[in-house]
């Protein structure tokens, strides 16, 4: 038997056999997503690339099923998880990012609507065919954040207490006007 997530099936033939796929697959696997990760690790000299980053595991799970009573609005809840090396884009450093997504989709053809669903997202469906892999890799690339930082604010060298100025050591641009206010407030008082 072969992995459902890159089976194809009618996303009525998926709802009706009310499908759960459980699944923990290399990161690898998923060609667009890892294509995105490795040019985003491509600014990091060679030696600073992550070893094994493709081997990281998508985990999560899938559940087909029809979001009416009539069977006309298949539909999936997706909860997917990984860890991606990525480039933290203030210090420019490698750092593991855990990504997290869930979503309640209607798995809809392009001219199909739906109305009174609003707890559904709406995933098009541009052929009859569907391939779950195909979701789960469009959920993690949607979840990946437009400009990359470090989790926690201690971990990036940009601002860690070792390179981070102090208040005191912070000039405004207005420091000398508010100075200038001061003395002003106590000439008239």
């Amino acid at each position: 038997m072969g992995n459902p997530l890159h089976e194809r099936r009618s996303a009525a033939e998926w709802s009706a056999s009310s499908q759960v796929i459980e699944f923990a697959e290399k990161i690898g696997k998923f060609e667009q997503l890892s294509a995105i990760i490795e040019a985003d690790l491509a600014a990091l000299d060679a030696d600073k690339i992550p070893a094994g980053w493709r081997d990281a595991i998508v985990a999560g799970q899938m559940k087909f099923g029809f979001a009416d009573a009539q069977q006309a609005l298949p539909m999936v809840k997706c909860r997917v998880t990984v860890t991606v090396d990525t480039v933290c884009q203030r210090c420019l450093e490698a750092f593991r990012l855990p990504l997290e997504t869930e979503a309640d989709l209607l798995l809809l053809a392009l001219e199909q609507e739906a109305d009174g669903y609003a707890e559904y997202e709406v995933w098009e469906l541009e052929e009859s065919l569907l391939q779950p892999q195909s979701i789960v890799e469009e959920m993690l690339i949607m979840a990946l954040p437009f400009s990359a930082l470090h989790v926690e604010s201690a971990a990036c060298k940009v601002l860690s207490p070792v390179t981070a100025k102090s208040a005191d050591d912070v000039t405004t641009p207005f420091a000398a006007l508010r100075e200038q206010m001061a003395k002003d407030t106590e000439g008239s008082a």
